[in-house]
This record gives C-alpha cells, structure tokens and sequence, in this order.
C-alpha cells in the first residue's frame, strides 16, 4: 500500500475539511526521500507532523489509525456497540468524516466514510480507470426504509450478503468475512500505529511484554531488531527473548516471553532483563516492532512522538532505515510526530505538515511548501525556530 492523501472532517480537533498529501509537486528534490509508484506519482516517504503542545497533531494520527482499524477490523465489534468515533465539540450533532486515497496493487483508490458513533452513514470505495473514478461499491443509509441501499461493481460480495452489514462495521471489513477477493486484499494493508482511541501508547512493562511476543514469533524480525539496537550505541550486543512457564495467583499456569538484553564486557555475555534497562531502550525496542514488519511488507507506520524516550540524535538512524532503499526496498512509508526539531535539517520543505489550533479551538494543517516563498534551500530549522513558519507555542 502506498498513501496518496487524507481529507478529515470533523473528528475531534478537526472542524474540517482538512487535507494533507503525501504526493510531492515537481520542485521537491529527486533523491532517496521519495518513491516513485506504479502509476508514475512521486510520493515522499516521510511526513514530520510539527506544532505545538495541544495543536491537534496526535489526533492527526488518531484519524490513521481509526480508518485502518474501521476498514479492516470492525467486523470484529460488538453488533451494538458504539463506532470508537468523536466529532468536535461544537459540531456534536453531525457526522464524521473520512476519505483516503492510496495506491494498491498497481491501481489508485479513493476510499469515503460518514459516520457518527450509532452507525455509517455513506460509505464508498472507487478505482481510477483510464481518466476519471469508477465505483466499486457504494453504501448509503436510507432513513425511510431503514437499511442500507447498496451498489457494487465488480466487487465480489453477494447481495444477500451485503445485505447483513451492521451499522457499526465497514462493508469491506464485513465482505472479508466472506472471503471476497479485494476486500481480503484491503484488510491486509499495512498500517502500524502506536495510537488508538485514547491516544499514543506509553511503553510500560506490559507493552513490552506485548511486544515481546510478537519478536517471538519472527526470529527474523528479532535478530534484525537486535542488530539495529546494537548498532545504536546503547550498550547492547544483542536482544534474546526466553520462554518462562509461570503461575498465576489464581494457580493457573502460561508461557510469557521475556526479552533480555546482552552486554558483551571483555568477551563476557552478561544478560540484564530489558526491563531493567533505560527507557529509551525499552522504547527502541517498541519503535522496532512498528517499523520493522512495515520496512519488510512496505505500508505505513504511523507513529506519534517518535522520539520519546530516545535522543534527539536518534531520529537520523530512524529516517535512515526509511529513505535507504537497502532497509526499505519495498517503500515503506513513515508519518510522525515529534518535538525534536533538529528534524528540519533532514527534510525537505514538502515533507514537513504545520499544525496548530485556532481561537475557535479547531485545527489547522497545512504543507510547508504550501507557504509563499519558503525556498528549497532556506534553513527550515533556524526559520522555523524564529517563527516564520508559525505553529509554534505563543507562550
């Protein structure tokens, strides 16, 4: 999967209709930080979120995250629980919504949603074909007759079928239950997010256990997550995670993954529980657990203070990882946030999106190169820090 743009409207923060692209205009430089799709468009493989502290930025990634999870996994909802959706606070009577374009498969798509937390209430998915979008499927609520009128073309799932979706649930999401073709093709898309409806995951203990789990499973994925941290000078030589049978109060017993960290001291190992080691550490280790399965697949890490816990000089070897084609030969793409704005100096302006909140408590985005007369070659960190781009605290 490959990201084109996200239009919001009214989520949260967002009054709307906001858009931010990922799609890169002529003037941006020809070098490793883009790709190039199969349909020709030019994509940057990085997107910094910057603003101030309550400007709107993690919701911005909320609405990522939300969109994968509805796409791919509302299916898995209760048939009467609510949509994890909120409008904004002064728009609490009208719906949200959502369009994405991207690009799978060697085809572009343009994705749309309407929803409130009590049900979808429009719902579309068309393909470019030749010069202009075609419908795949479209769903719209009929309040009169209380069901959803349903049109599909070429799109695989059978009438009676379509005909069961839950008003909490997408319809591709339901017609991968079905084992329709494209719709299993669009629940596979890639997104990691360190964000859910709450916000940004704190790395915890239980998050490192969580995570544990999932190097556990790929020994591949551990030992390329090992040799990265052991090439970040955090003192480790190698990461190793051991299966431990323990027993719960309650009597019963379960396997748990326990990650180690390995120190090499004058050709000793010595083994230290990660646990117990910094947190910057642990939150390496986390940050792998999203990037990597996106680095090896291609797809989108969406990422919410991406250097938490890490060292500014951090976010280099991170970008890195992204814009070598050796460690990203299938494209994957990175969207984050960060306070740390030393990563100014490792972008270009078509790859930084401002943000910062209105008097009326709304947010905006905008592009830096969408601003007249910042140039290619201004120091978008020292113009930046000056306040000649704007979102930046007015303390």
């Amino acid at each position: 999967m490959k990201l084109r743009s996200i239009t919001i409207q009214n989520f949260q923060s967002i009054r709307g209709p906001t858009t931010f692209s990922l799609v890169l205009n002529g003037n941006a430089p020809d070098d490793h930080r883009a790709l190039t799709t199969t349909v020709g468009t030019r994509l940057t493989k990085a997107l910094a979120i910057l603003g101030p502290n309550g400007s709107g930025k993690t919701t911005v990634m909320k609405s990522l995250a939300f969109l994968n999870w509805f796409i791919c996994h509302s299916f898995q909802l209760p048939p009467d629980a609510p949509i994890p959706v909120a409008p904004h606070f002064c728009l609490t009577g009208e719906p949200t919504s959502f369009e994405m374009e991207f690009e799978l498969e060697g085809k572009l798509y343009r994705y749309r949603v309407s929803l409130t937390a009590q049900r979808v209430y429009q719902e579309s998915l068309h393909v470019h074909q030749q010069r202009t979008f075609a419908y795949v499927f479209t769903r719209v609520w009929n309040p009169d007759e209380q069901h959803y009128d349903i049109r599909q073309q070429h799109f695989g799932l059978l009438q009676k079928e379509a005909a069961k979706v839950r008003q909490n649930a997408s319809l591709i999401s339901t017609a991968a239950q079905y084992e329709v073709d494209l719709a299993r093709q669009l629940t596979k898309m890639h997104i990691t997010a360190n964000v859910n409806v709450l916000g940004r995951q704190s790395v915890d203990h239980q998050r490192v256990f969580e995570v544990s789990n999932v190097y556990a499973q790929d020994d591949a994925l551990r030992a390329r997550m090992a040799r990265i941290l052991a090439s970040w000078d955090l003192g480790l030589t190698d990461v190793r995670i051991e299966k431990h049978r323990v027993t719960r109060e309650d009597g019963t017993a379960e396997d748990v993954f326990i990650p180690f960290g390995i120190h090499t001291v004058k050709g000793q190992e010595h083994k230290l529980m990660l646990l117990s080691e910094s947190s910057g550490t642990q939150g390496a280790f986390v940050l792998l657990a999203h990037i990597l399965p996106v680095l090896n697949t291609g797809g989108v890490a969406v990422l919410d203070e991406m250097e938490a816990d890490l060292h500014p000089h951090m976010i280099t070897p991170i970008l890195d990882l992204f814009f070598s084609p050796k460690t990203n030969p299938n494209d994957a793409q990175l969207i984050f946030t960060s306070h740390s704005m030393e990563v100014l100096s490792h972008l270009h302006k078509g790859q930084v999106l401002l943000v910062e909140k209105d008097a009326e408590c709304s947010t905006d985005v905008w592009r830096l190169d969408s601003i007249k007369g910042v140039r290619s070659d201004d120091n978008l960190y020292a113009k930046y820090m000056a306040g000649a781009y704007g979102a930046i605290p007015q303390l």
